[in-house]
């Protein structure tokens, strides 16, 4: 009996011990919040195990990605060459003085088997030889095809002889902000280097640029202008092309040129030998100016009309002041930025379904796009117009841009109607060669320009 009793204690404090055990460490205790006033208080919870891997970022895999852009982007070495300061020899007998070699690099991507490259303008402004090293340091010379420098787009070409590793344009429209993106480059002048972030931003516009761009927090440093931004799949969706800094090195914040305006600016390049840029015709007020913030424009969610351009598509399609743009075709317009990062790669010509809200009434719009006819140049402020037929005529002309507005620091040099031939003895055809021209002014040296007056005399100013 005693045996008995001895066998069942020890199974009473060994069920005990078992349950006690269960409890402790096995069964998932269920909380509920009560408030002092009896109200519960809910918490939502996701379920969802964690990965054994860990979460987020070690569950993708960027390999892939990595391995097909390497091989794709490229060392692009810029070398110059500048004349040193004046001396007395060159002063009174015209001695030339000796030219220094200097060196710029930057990155490009090969985007054609057959050896055609997009970098950045900046990477190659002003060179007198091109070199493109290859992932596997092969370096070629590289002939200039063209440049746009208000997209800071260049494309370059080199004869491998061989086929090319490549990468194929992405849809810059379709990137979402926080997907993975990739930074490919050559910063510092090392081999091709990756670096991982994420969309920060679409459509950010920097400053006085007439251009949107795809912020990342992807690591850029000097070197990576020109290289690629491609998301997980190996697409490239972006050319990497400046950072925002106080030291010249990253600190969070780099940009790209969306690859939808990259792909429309090569096409153009190699079809037309330049850029053909559209546009709708409207003008829209400064957000931050007082008469936008008076006006409650400031708080609007789309793009305000406040004006349109006499002869342009939008007076065509009847597009009203006041009007508010709420959609270009299928892309949502919340602010200005996002517009003109759409149209930047559209051409004359193209038509564009822009959504409205009139007086709160939802409209759906055609409007065909058309060319530019007049802006205002950087740097001096003049605005032009490009040559009509009785222009032509008139000037005895078929070069030239005609001004049409001077602003109030050069209306004693009676440059208002006049045709501008040139900048800096580099002739003008139309006002976006104008607009580029006035670009490269320095504000801190000499420029000359030539006008044609209405006798047919030649004049040449020089500003300093």
């Amino acid at each position: 009996m005693k045996k008995i009793s001895s066998l069942l204690l020890v199974a009473v404090f060994a069920g005990a011990f078992t349950l006690g055990a269960y409890k402790l460490f096995f069964e998932n205790t269920n909380y509920k919040v009560v408030t002092q006033e009896g109200e519960n208080t809910t918490f939502k919870t996701n379920y969802t195990p964690t990965s054994p891997k860990g979460a987020g970022i070690n569950e993708l895999d960027f390999t892939t990605a990595a391995e097909t852009t390497v091989n794709a982007v490229v060392h692009v070495k810029n070398v110059t060459l500048s004349s040193g300061p004046t001396n007395i020899m060159e002063f009174f007998y015209g001695s030339k003085s000796s030219q220094t070699p200097q060196v710029g690099t930057g990155s490009g991507v090969i985007i054609s088997s057959d050896g055609y490259i997009v970098t950045n303008n900046h990477v190659i402004d002003k060179a007198n030889k091109l070199q493109v090293t290859l992932n596997n340091n092969k370096t070629y010379d590289a002939e200039l095809i063209g440049t746009d420098p208000n997209t800071d787009i260049a494309l370059l070409k080199i004869d491998a002889k061989k086929h090319l590793p490549y990468l194929a344009f992405g849809d810059s429209d379709n990137v979402k902000i926080g997907e993975w993106v990739l930074a490919v480059g050559n910063p510092f002048n090392l081999t091709s280097t990756v670096t991982a972030g994420i969309v920060s931003a679409k459509a950010r516009a920097l400053g006085q640029i007439d251009q949107s761009f795809i912020q990342t927090d992807a690591a850029v440093n000097p070197g990576n202008s020109g290289g690629a931004l491609v998301n997980t799949n190996g697409d490239l969706v972006g050319i990497n092309t400046a950072i925002t800094s106080q030291t010249g090195s990253y600190v969070g914040y780099s940009f790209a040129v969306p690859s939808n305006i990259a792909k429309k600016v090569v096409e153009d390049i190699m079809e037309y030998g330049n850029v053909l840029k559209g546009i709708i015709g409207i003008t829209t007020p400064h957000m931050n100016s007082p008469y936008a913030i008076e006006n409650g424009i400031n708080e609007i969610e789309g793009v305000y009309v406040d004006g349109v351009t006499s002869g342009s598509g939008a007076e065509d399609a009847e597009i009203q002041s006041g009007d508010i743009i709420k959609k270009i075709d299928d892309i949502k317009v919340k602010k200005f930025a996002d517009l003109t990062g759409y149209i930047s790669a559209k051409r004359p010509g193209d038509e564009v379904i822009l959504t409205l809200d009139r007086d709160n009434e939802v409209l759906e719009i055609p409007v065909t796009l058309k060319e530019r006819q007049t802006l205002i140049v950087p740097v001096m402020g003049i605005e032009i117009k490009n040559l009509t037929e009785e222009d032509m005529k008139n000037f005895n002309t078929k070069t030239g841009v005609k001004i049409i507005g001077v602003p109030e620091t050069y209306r004693g040099y009676g440059l208002y109607g006049k045709i501008l031939l040139s900048v800096d003895d580099e002739k003008i055809n139309n006002i976006q060669e104008a607009k580029t021209l006035f670009g490269r002014i320095s504000r801190y040296g000499k420029t000359s320009i030539t006008m044609l007056n209405s006798k047919g005399e030649r004049e040449r100013l020089i500003f300093q």
